[in-house]
């Protein structure tokens, strides 16, 4: 009896480890994530968030922006927004949108996959290392960035959607801009096209499979411990984080995907505040109690 209910642990315990390293999710069709707006999560999602009276308020002055992926279920993914064709400055998040260049010119055989250029990425993403993201901006040129974030299959920056993610400055002091053309951001972003960002990569949409899990390893265990990640820390320690933020001076960004046998979802937040580390860190339980309310987590 004793061995029978240790093997049910040890499958149970099988089991919940399998469902935090199922990515990238095998999809025949992957939907644009507008398409799987849902109206009672986001009823839920503002509702939620309109109890912080700053919160509120920064809300309705456009400088708060958060986008929500439910994806407890695969087969019924569920998107919600606020604020999210807003684009802001987001400092280092576009880092992401250098990842995904990148793995594309490998992909194409534009790009050596050298140990240097590895390391270079992991640097820019884990340790948001600007010297690093730097030395991969100019490697790839800021053409092949907007190349790759125009490309009808991701539609990662759209000038009808409110802009989105664009890297148009090297993270350091020198060099030529390449601004974006609707607010003539440098290192820009909306919630909306960076949860679409994550859910692309989450169903093995951006690039090949390889790639995408090449890109994920990439993005898991990030070395800094702040905003989503310090109190995912502590209420979700068993989960795996693929994440990166962004800060300069009031401008706050983060963006993570919770990947965990209790929790799966996908959570961006962009602020201009002052306060907006601690916002953006006080965000991630109320963000949990949304999804209590619309399904089980």
């Amino acid at each position: 009896m004793k061995f029978r209910v240790f093997l049910i642990v040890l499958l149970h315990t099988f089991l919940l480890t399998a469902q935090t390293t199922e990515l990238p999710i095998k999809s025949a069709t992957v939907l644009p994530l507008e398409v799987l707006e849902d109206e009672s999560l986001e009823k839920t999602l503002i509702d939620e968030v309109n109890k912080n009276a700053l919160w509120k308020k920064l809300i309705s002055s456009n400088l708060l922006s958060i986008g929500l992926v439910d994806m407890s279920n695969s087969d019924d993914i569920k998107y919600a927004g606020i604020n999210d064709d807003t684009m802001m400055y987001a400092a280092s998040l576009p880092k992401i949108a250098v990842l995904l260049a990148a793995m594309d010119a490998i992909e194409k055989g534009e790009l050596a996959y050298t140990d240097e250029i590895k390391k270079d990425l992991r640097l820019m993403i884990s340790k948001s290392n600007n010297q690093a993201s730097t030395r991969m901006i100019d490697r790839l040129g800021y053409e092949k960035i907007e190349e790759v974030l125009r490309a009808p299959k991701h539609k990662l920056y759209d000038e009808k959607a409110g802009g989105g993610l664009w890297v148009g400055k090297r993270y350091a002091a020198g060099g030529k801009r390449y601004p974006e053309p609707l607010k003539g951001l440098s290192h820009a972003a909306t919630t909306l096209k960076v949860s679409s960002f994550y859910y692309q990569l989450a169903m093995g949409n951006l690039l090949s499979d390889e790639s995408c899990r090449e890109m994920l390893d990439i993005m898991k265990d990030p070395a800094l411990h702040h905003k989503f990640v310090n109190t995912l820390d502590r209420i979700a320690p068993n989960a795996t984080l693929y994440r990166k933020s962004g800060s300069w001076k009031n401008f706050h960004s983060d963006s993570i995907l919770v990947w965990g046998p209790n929790r799966k979802y996908i959570l961006v937040a962009l602020v201009d505040n002052n306060l907006g580390e601690k916002i953006i860190r006080n965000l991630v339980e109320p963000i949990e109690n949304v999804l209590k309310k619309s399904r089980s987590l």
